[in-house]
């Protein structure tokens, strides 16, 4: 097994815009052919965009196209220009008179780290798409539908830091395996590698970590509202051939990369997502794609952190560590 850039995973095309300014943006991962795709919705306050059609048990046979976004549930718009997109380039489901691209789409809540009326719509969409296929590098941190991420909220906006979007992805053999994160959670995000917090919720002294966790035992009582203003959302992508009920569990094995690095994971307050997305060129056993996806997911939400900037006010794990 050996780390690899995400753009070593053929077949897919990956692009972000971003507004600094208002501090939000979307990120879309494209495959031209469709490819058979999954999702794994566990927190308690989703926003998505056509997952009902993913249930194996439905027709849906390919997605051309997962698109993250910023923006709230005024983000699920970028989708649209995801579609205008993919349709001028025939890329979709043949249905006579045109093609019906097959779009999914997860967003997050971004709206108080910079300008909350300026939001992903079609255009941003459109543009996001455009980039996909310009051979624009991926960036990790402040780009996409990370740009106005923020992590470790359990004692508000004052006390929280910079989240992002970030990437990883591996090889073993022929099989490659790869994640795209967008982090933005209500939790702290815990390096499992050295057993501590990376980032998340300040404690008075704007340097140290107070354990989200622990504040919400040692609070069982209150019951506060997040505004739902959280979420992680991603889309796990590998050349492994797999069915539609194993690309969900897929998906759903994905989860176990997010759960080692974000605690709490899944709460309440999350609407935690995530899509796999398989191209089919590799038989292999789910177990294996399971291992590398979780590790990916892990990686890339720590590559996340690691590469955010301070925005909005949200000071960064960098500005920590000088």
């Amino acid at each position: 097994m050996q780390k690899v850039s995400i753009k070593d995973i053929q077949n897919f095309a990956i692009g972000q815009v971003q507004n600094f300014d208002a501090a939000t943006g979307c990120t879309v991962i494209i495959c031209e052919e469709g490819a058979v795709c999954g999702v794994d919705v566990r927190g308690g306050s989703p926003g998505t965009r056509d997952t009902d059609a993913l249930n194996p048990i439905n027709n849906r046979k390919t997605v051309h196209a997962v698109l993250l976004s910023g923006g709230s549930s005024f983000g699920l718009d970028a989708a649209g220009g995801v579609m205008k997109y993919l349709e001028e380039r025939k890329i979709g489901r043949d249905v006579g008179v045109t093609v019906v691209p097959n779009v999914c789409a997860a967003i997050l809540f971004d709206l108080k780290c910079g300008d909350y009326k300026i939001r992903p719509d079609e255009k941003m969409g459109y543009e996001a798409c455009i980039n996909a296929f310009s051979n624009k590098t991926f960036k990790s941190g402040n780009f996409g539908a990370g740009t106005g991420a923020t992590i470790g909220k359990i004692r508000g906006g004052a006390y929280a830091m910079k989240g992002g979007i970030g990437k990883s992805s591996f090889r073993h053999e022929n099989l490659f395996v790869g994640a795209i994160m967008a982090v933005n959670c209500v939790g702290d995000i815990f390096d499992s590698k050295t057993g501590k917090i990376l980032a998340g919720a300040l404690a008075d002294d704007g340097k140290t970590f107070i354990d989200s966790e622990s504040v919400i035992l040692d609070e069982y009582e209150r019951k506060t509202d997040f505004f739902s203003g959280n979420t992680i959302i991603g889309c796990i992508i590998t050349n492994a051939k797999l069915d539609k009920a194993q690309a969900t569990k897929l998906a759903s094995l994905g989860q176990n990369g997010l759960a080692r690095a974000v605690r709490p994971a899944h709460s309440v307050y999350d609407g935690d997502t995530v899509f796999a997305m398989c191209t089919g060129e590799v038989s292999t056993t789910l177990d294996a794609v399971g291992i590398l996806a979780a590790m990916a997911v892990e990686e890339a939400i720590i590559d996340a952190v690691k590469n955010a900037d301070s925005l909005g006010g949200f000071p960064a794990l960098k500005d920590l560590q000088r």
